[in-house]
């Protein structure tokens, strides 16, 4: 992409998450930004120059670079006058209306139309197709568009850092702009930029995110082949990954697809495609379930007494626990009448659903007979037979 560095600008970013963090920080390099979360704890912690999520690179910019860069909780100090509003909110998936939940979402637009009426708002909240032409619609405001984020928790400012790419669901000077904002920060300078039509914006997010869904899915059932007839999964997938139109990535069994993307996009995709014919994205969502149907039948053949769950957290360098594979197999097999305990630094309290957290990780690997690790850590290779694990590869 060709621009001209931008004119300082003012940033307003609400949402100080992985995604409004990182953004907030890339784009306070060289630009004024306001960040703007209901939790004071987040807003404090960034005003003090600490990271609100684990990222290394977060933590290191923020204590050591000269970032243009105050948070508040109170929306009139943090959007008024911005040239650009930047949402980063929760948009959870609701199962009852099979949607997005985009209130808070909403909420922003409508304070930044109220204290800063000119300014462009930029979505980075994950969304459903079709919610910035309603939104259009009905704020007569024709500078809102979404800009989809792909980035990977615990790595989300090195991604947007060195970015794969960058797609802006707009083709209106506001989007250039933006766009040229972002270029402006990040170290990677040569990657592709894709000008696109609303709707295709939000498209290009669900269907990427249920692409690696898939995936994860494919070499999950490959794994479960295998097991189920006795045969070498690893050897299986080398040779599979041999044809480079496949590729010897993103190929790591686990326990099935977690975390606060993939579940939730998929879902929302799905129903995205009410009234159109398809078999595959239905597919690709009940694998998951079927996925940790299967391992809980593996793990419960063992006849463990206790069953030990080995962090929570969806993947390492990550504080996130919800939709976690893991809490899919361990509702399963409490459900069978197996013990289950837990070990989460994470966690603060001393149950969780039902289960004894235990801090002490000696103490954990004694009372276990079965340890559950979505992926193996060197902490536990003194008790590697107790192990169970369908991690390959040692990735993510």
């Amino acid at each position: 992409m060709t621009a001209q560095t931008p004119r300082r600008t003012t940033i307003a970013v609400a949402g100080l998450g992985h995604v409004g963090l990182s953004n907030a920080v890339l784009l306070a390099q060289n630009h004024r930004v306001r960040a703007l979360d209901i939790d004071a704890d987040r807003v404090a912690q960034v005003n003090a120059r600490r990271s609100t999520v684990e990222d290394a690179l977060a933590s290191r910019y923020l204590a050591e670079k000269p970032l243009d860069l105050t948070a508040a909780t109170d929306p009139v100090q943090a959007l008024t006058g911005a040239d650009f509003v930047i949402i980063a909110t929760p948009t959870d998936y609701d199962p009852g209306s099979h949607r997005f939940d985009t209130a808070s979402v909403e909420a922003v637009i409508g304070a930044a139309r109220r204290l800063a009426p000119q300014a462009a708002i930029v979505i980075k909240s994950t969304l459903p197709v079709g919610f910035v032409t309603r939104m259009r619609a009905e704020t007569g405001h024709d500078g809102i568009f979404f800009v989809p984020e792909f980035l990977r928790e615990g790595s989300a400012l090195q991604d947007n850092l060195y970015p794969a790419r960058i797609v802006v669901g707009d083709r209106g000077p506001a989007a250039r702009r933006f766009a040229a904002l972002m270029v402006e920060g990040a170290i990677r300078k040569d990657m592709p930029v894709l000008f696109t039509g609303a709707e295709e914006a939000e498209a290009i997010k669900l269907f990427a995110n249920t692409y690696l869904a898939l995936r994860i899915a494919y070499f999950n059932e490959l794994d479960s082949y295998a097991l189920s007839h006795g045969l070498n999964p690893r050897e299986i997938i080398e040779g599979v990954g041999l044809d480079p139109r496949i590729g010897d990535h993103y190929n790591n069994p686990g326990f099935g697809y977690g975390g606060y993307c993939l579940p939730k996009d998929t879902r929302q995709l799905l129903a995205n495609y009410k009234g159109v014919p398809q078999s595959l994205i239905s597919a690709i969502v009940q694998s998951n379930t079927t996925r940790k149907d299967f391992i809980a039948e593996q793990i419960a053949a063992r006849q463990p007494r206790v069953v030990g769950i080995f962090r929570l957290a969806m993947k390492a360098g990550s504080e996130t626990i919800r939709n976690s594979s893991v809490l899919g197999i361990m509702r399963r097999i409490k459900a069978k009448g197996i013990e289950v305990i837990v070990y989460e630094p994470v966690l603060t309290e001393g149950m969780f659903f039902g289960s004894c957290v235990i801090r002490d990780l000696d103490a954990f690997k004694a009372e276990a007979d079965l340890i559950l690790a979505n992926r193996h850590s060197p902490l536990l290779s003194d008790v590697a037979g107790k192990v169970y694990s369908r991690d390959l590869f040692g990735t993510g």
